[in-house]
């Protein structure tokens, strides 16, 4: 019995002994975690969090509202210095000899569950109405004011009433000028899923696609023409009088004359893909 009673004696002392450096060792990691996290710069948060929430993502699947609020958080707290953008630079420059104002793309990271790139835009820089289909995108206004119209597809329309041919009807989601800093989100079916993008001023828009673009999956970025309601007579009413203000005849259009885009290197931080 006193064997026994000095060897759990020992044994106790060994655990406590054991328990007290774990402990200690877990304190000094928990230190050192805290510390990355503080060091880890917003992008890398930022892509972090969507390869966690989008990475069993599939086309059309829209993210659980706290996922979505986890990739706004984020979102939220950027601004284009977190992304190594400066008001200064070329992009934000319309060139004398440019018949219509360049924009640059800036390319972050891309797979075949998300992308995250940067639209820098110099004033009166244009990105046409366009669509994204079974997407789910995040659009992070980092600098400058923006003039956003967006749109979704009318689907509460009379069944007695006939569209012009190649006409769509939509309704209008958006119609303002944003200034930074600001997040939108924009759904498959819901939130403006079809926009355009007007710089009132110098401005840099960040996003993230879920899924990309892909033309194999059916993920095609069309673009339209929108047209009062007015413009074109229907056959019924598809619409009440007071609501026709808000809708829109969209077209899919095959030329892009009024848009040139450029791509420029990624200078900002980097991120670590996991």
């Amino acid at each position: 019995m006193g064997i026994e009673k000095t060897v759990a004696t020992r044994k106790g002392k060994e655990c406590l002994q054991l328990s007290s450096e774990t402990n200690s060792k877990n304190s000094k990691s928990s230190k050192k975690n805290r510390r990355r996290q503080r060091k880890m710069t917003a992008v890398q948060r930022l892509y972090d969090i969507c390869n966690e929430v989008f990475g069993a993502g599939r086309h059309g699947i829209v993210p659980p509202p706290d996922d979505i609020q986890r990739i706004k958080s984020v979102l939220d707290g950027m601004t284009e210095v977190d992304v190594g953008l400066r008001p200064n630079m070329p992009y934000f420059r319309r060139a004398s000899t440019d018949q219509l104002p360049k924009i640059t793309y800036l390319h972050i990271h891309e797979c075949d569950k998300f992308s995250i790139g940067i639209f820098c835009l110099p004033p009166m820089g244009i990105i046409p109405l366009h669509n994204h289909p079974g997407m789910t995108v995040f659009s992070k206004l980092l600098y400058g004011t923006m003039h956003i119209k967006s749109y979704d597809w009318a689907v509460d329309v009379g069944s007695d009433s006939t569209p012009p041919p190649g006409l769509r009807l939509a309704k209008v989601k958006v119609d303002s000028d944003f200034t930074a800093p600001n997040t939108s989100v924009l759904y498959p079916a819901d939130g403006g899923n079809m926009h355009c993008f007007t710089a009132v001023t110098p401005c840099a828009v960040l996003d993230v696609l879920c899924p990309p673009y892909s033309d194999p999956d059916g993920r095609h970025c069309a673009y339209y023409l929108d047209f009062p309601f007015s413009s074109f007579p229907v056959d019924g009413a598809p619409v009440p009088d007071e609501e026709k203000e808000s809708h829109a005849w969209l077209q899919e259009r095959d030329d892009l004359e009024d848009l040139t885009v450029v791509g420029a290197p990624y200078n900002g931080p980097r991120i670590v893909e996991r």
